[in-house]
This record gives structure tokens, C-alpha cells and sequence, in this order.
């Protein structure tokens, strides 16, 4: 299979095969996996039993995903990730304000599937075969890891998506299997010598369902794009890949979430997830664990790492998107390190998720205002001028910035972070909401609405081409 060669442009309509069915499968497929499933636990770790956690992921998923699928609409009109395409609204400089959001997301994430398969890929190797485990084991785990998902996001789009078609099967088998392997050991109960992390139920209720719920689907934010601009609106209609978007992202999210949920309560695993998740395993699921630790880890954190090449090529345009890729993989690499040996695993997620949707949403929420308002209709040609390095097009606003939806976004992010709250820092404006963390609502709405209120109007694209969409 050929190394992909493309990067931030724009996909010929000859090379946009993939359908919606392949957007379901690499959803579902990539995000079967610890990376995705670690989120399950948060809701434990703050202190709540398992109704409770459901009911949380649950309703911040659905909110999430009501809010992030519309997206991938947009890159089926600009046949380019959303990032560039963000440039109709933000201008094709400003535009950079996506690229460095979806950077930071995909960085994230990417850290953090590697830091948590490494770990229980580790410690299921130490039961299985007594290996040691300390910080060379570790090192020489998380550095195979690292290994394996940099040659999956350098050959890019193709070969991800084989792999998460099998993915979407195989770790589906083996989710299936843990579910017998930790029954024996479930309850419905908050885990012992665990109190609600902000005092209250409902405050920890509502920061379960953003910290673990909502932040799912907001990550995606920018990532549709990297899939459905391989679409052709030729051929299937907006409304058949809304639908796949959202039935992707519902179930990629909710299957290893809530499996988390469910062996964190098993596994009485309150303050650490990995170890306790080993520790608690049957002999026989150890082997099922150890698959799902590395194939899943290889497969989610693959992905992210090649939207992080895609980002990292857009803010560089001299940049190719494979030079681009080992880059960013180099850096998540040491994250990985740091996650391990310098950080307090739950502090460091939740507050990288909680500040990351806040910043993001207004983002977003603006992206997708702009594309209301242009109907779809997009000048793909003037969307590429920064990354020719060139001047101009209706896109280019004032020195290829929209200040407009620039200083929109900054507001509601401000705001945002300002109504924050998480374990490492909490926002002056808690004092209004209760203590109750409003931030990614209060940050959407307000984005929004001052993109609205200051008349910032992205230049309209030249009528474009008649199409006729297949349903």
C-alpha cells in the first residue's frame, strides 16, 4: 500500500471513494480502545456509583454529538480537513486558530492512549510472564507503541481505515469478553472511601457528564474533517453522512466508555485505573486484555497522530504531512513519558479536557454559524492560498484574517475558561454557576453569539456547481 500523499489540500473528486459506512466503521473501530475506554473511569474516580456515571456519559455524549456531527458536513463541501475549511469564517490565516486547536486536542489524546495501553499492556505482561515494571519496561513499551502508530498515521487515510474495520470487529469481541470476565465482581455502588470530588452530587454529576461525556465528541471537532472529505456529496447525500457521523461517534464513544464505567466499578478502581484493571483480570482475559491494550492503543492513537500531522502541515505549509507526522509523534512521545512519570493521571485529564472544550467549542460553534450562512457553498481553490504561500481570494479578509470571528472566538473561549472548573484550576466566574462548571455551554453561546452580533459575514462563495447528492 503507497505511502498517502496528500496533506491539507484539496482531494480530487476521483479519490473521494470512501463512503458513510466507512465513516461508522473508522469511528467505531479507532475508539474501541483504553485511550477511549480510560474516560469510563473518570466518573468513578470523582466519587459516583455506577447509575450515576452511566446517566452522566450518557447525556454528555448525546449533547456532544448533537453539538460535533454537523461538522463533518463541512469538509464534505470543501474536500479538505476542517481546519482549512474553518478559513471561510476565521480568514486563511486565521484559520490557524483550528489548526492549533485540533493539534493541542489530537496531542491529548494521542498522549494519553499510549500512556494507558502502555501501562496495562505492561501489566498484563507482568502477571503473564512475571517482566518488570519499572521505568526501562516502561520506556521500552511506550517507545514500541510509539513505534507502531507513527507507521500507521505516515501511511495515512487507507490503511487506518482497514485497520479500523477489523478493529471495529475484533475489540468488540473483546470488550464482550471482559464483561464476563469482571461481572462476578460488579456493583452498583460508589467505591468505598471515595467522597463526591466537588462536595456535592449534582456539581460532580455535571462534571462527570462534561469531563467524561461531552469531552468525547468535542474532540472530534476538527478530526471529521480528516475522514469525510474522502466522501463525495456526489454521491451521498448530507444527510446519509450526518446520520453515519452521529451513529459513529454514539457508538465509538459510549461502547468503551461506559465499559469503563463498568470494570472501574469491578475493579474497585477509585484512585488508578490501569493497575486495579490488570490486578482484577481472571487469568484467562488476560491474553483478551493485553490484545485490546496494544491493537486498540495502535489503532485509536494512529489516527490521532495522523490529524496531528494534517494540523501540524497546515500551520507549516513548507512542511510535507509525513515530515509533519514524525514530528508531532516525536513530541507526543515524550507527553507520554511526562503522563507517566511526572503527573497525577486523573488532575491531568480532566483539566486538559475540561480547558480543551472550552476553548474548542466556541470554535466550532462559529465554524459551523459560517457554514449555515454560505449554504454549503464553498471556493475550495481560495480556501488553499495560505498554503501556497500566496496572497489573496475571497476568504483573504484583512491580511487573511477575519478579526470579526477571530475576536468572537476569543471572547467565548475567555469566558469559558473563566467558568472552568478542575482539579488543578478553577475559574472566577463558579461563584454565578453554583460551582456547577458551565464552561463549555457558556463559552458556545457566547462565541456564537458575538460572531452573530458583530455581523461577522464570511465572504460568499461564487455559485457553485449544480450537484446531485444519491440517497
Amino acid at each position: 500500500m503507497p505511502i498517502e500523499q496528500r496533506g491539507v489540500d484539496t482531494i480530487p473528486e476521483a479519490e473521494r471513494t470512501s463512503t458513510p459506512r466507512d465513516l461508522i466503521s473508522i469511528l467505531l473501530g479507532s475508539n474501541l480502545c483504553l485511550g477511549v475506554i480510560v474516560f469510563g473511569w473518570l466518573p468513578v474516580s470523582f466519587g459516583l456509583g455506577l447509575w450515576p456515571a452511566v446517566t452522566s456519559i450518557v447525556a454528555g455524549t448525546i449533547v456532544g454529538v448533537a453539538v460535533t456531527a454537523p461538522l463533518a458536513l463541512v469538509s464534505l463541501r470543501t474536500a479538505t480537513n476542517l481546519s482549512t475549511s474553518s478559513g471561510a469564517a476565521f480568514g486563511v490565516r486565521g484559520r490557524l486558530v483550528g489548526s492549533v486547536v485540533g493539534l493541542l486536542l489530537s496531542l491529548g489524546y494521542t498522549t494519553l492512549t499510549l500512556w494507558i495501553g502502555g501501562d496495562v499492556m505492561l501489566g498484563t505482561l507482568a502477571r503473564l510472564a512475571g517482566l518488570p515494571t519499572g521505568g526501562l519496561a516502561h520506556t521500552l513499551v511506550y517507545a514500541l507503541l510509539a513505534a507502531c502508530t507513527v507507521v500507521g498515521a505516515v501511511y495515512g487515510y487507507r490503511l487506518l481505515l482497514k485497520l479500523s474495520k477489523v478493529l471495529a470487529i475484533g475489540m468488540t469481541a473483546l470488550l464482550l469478553l471482559g464483561l464476563v470476565a469482571y461481572a462476578p465482581d460488579l456493583t452498583t455502588a460508589a467505591q468505598p472511601g471515595t467522597s463526591y470530588l466537588l462536595g456535592a452530587f449534582w456539581p460532580t454529576w455535571v462534571l462527570s457528564a462534561v469531563a467524561a461525556g461531552l469531552s468525547g465528541p468535542i474532540a472530534f471537532i476538527t478530526l471529521l474533517g480528516d475522514y469525510t472529505r474522502y466522501i463525495s456529496p456526489l454521491r451521498h447525500s448530507p444527510r446519509r453522512v450526518l446520520r453515519a457521523t452521529s451513529l459513529g461517534l454514539v457508538a465509538g464513544l459510549l461502547l468503551p466508555q461506559l465499559f469503563g464505567t463498568y470494570t472501574a466499578v469491578a475493579a474497585r478502581a477509585a484512585l488508578d485505573y490501569a493497575g486495579p484493571l490488570v490486578a482484577a483480570s481472571p487469568a484467562w482475559y488476560l491474553v483478551p486484555l493485553l490484545l485490546a491494550a496494544t491493537a486498540g492503543s495502535v489503532g485509536n492513537a494512529g489516527l490521532m497522530l495522523y490529524s496531528m500531522g494534517l494540523d501540524l502541515d497546515a500551520i507549516l505549509p513548507r512542511a510535507t504531512r509525513t515530515r509533519a507526522t514524525l514530528v508531532v509523534a516525536a513530541v507526543a512521545t515524550v507527553f507520554v513519558f511526562l503522563g507517566h512519570f511526572a503527573w497525577d493521571a486523573q488532575s491531568a485529564m480532566t483539566s486538559f479536557v475540561l480547558l480543551l472544550t472550552a476553548i474548542g467549542t466556541p470554535w466550532a460553534v462559529i465554524t459551523m454559524i459560517a457554514h449555515a450562512r454560505c449554504g454549503g457553498a464553498y471556493d475550495a481553490e481560495a480556501l488553499q492560498v495560505y498554503n501556497r504561500r500566496a496572497h489573496g481570494g475571497i476568504y483573504w479578509f484583512r491580511a487573511g484574517w477575519n478579526a470579526r470571528a477571530t475576536v468572537s472566538w476569543a471572547i467565548g473561549a475567555t469566558l469559558g475558561l473563566c467558568a472552568v472548573s478542575t482539579p488543578l484550576y478553577e475559574g472566577p466566574l463558579l461563584a454565578l454557576t453554583g460551582g456547577v462548571d458551565c464552561s463549555f455551554v457558556l463559552s458556545g453561546v457566547v462565541g456564537g453569539a458575538a460572531y452573530a452580533a458583530l455581523g461577522a459575514r464570511g465572504a460568499r462563495a461564487p455559485e457553485p456547481e449544480p450537484e446531485v447528492a444519491v440517497s
